[in-house]
């Protein structure tokens, strides 16, 4: 039987795996994405100078008034257009995409979905 702890260790492996190939500059942030059982996060990353650019989560007040369940496909899509609405007020149109080690299926497909008809490029 696989225990939880083994799943996310599994996770974290195949995280660190694309993280490896995959790195946020000034011109293209990472959209880096982690989701857990109630919530899902998204975080635009300048890996070169080590900032967070923007960032939204279900958390947010702005979502969380929206949204009855954090952890569904329905709150990821707001996530995806609210992260694409923040980065384009910095001046941020193309990102590189960091599914964060989880399998590119449901709530994530939701938020990168989402994120590229508010109009980012990935």
């Amino acid at each position: 039987m696989i225990t939880k702890g083994d799943k996310n260790k599994a996770r974290l492996k195949r995280h660190l795996r694309v993280r490896k190939k995959i790195n946020g500059t000034t011109q293209r942030p990472r959209l880096s994405v982690f989701r857990s059982s109630k919530h899902i996060y998204a975080q635009l990353i300048d890996d070169v100078l080590g900032v967070t650019v923007a960032s939204a989560s279900t958390l947010d007040k702005e979502i969380a008034e929206q949204v009855t369940n954090g952890g569904n496909i329905e709150a990821a899509r707001k996530i995806g257009e609210l992260i694409a609405n923040r980065a384009k007020a910095k001046g941020v149109e193309q990102i590189v995409f960091d599914r964060g080690g989880y399998l590119y299926h449901g709530r994530i497909q939701a938020l990168a979905d989402a994120a590229r008809e508010a109009g980012l490029e990935f």
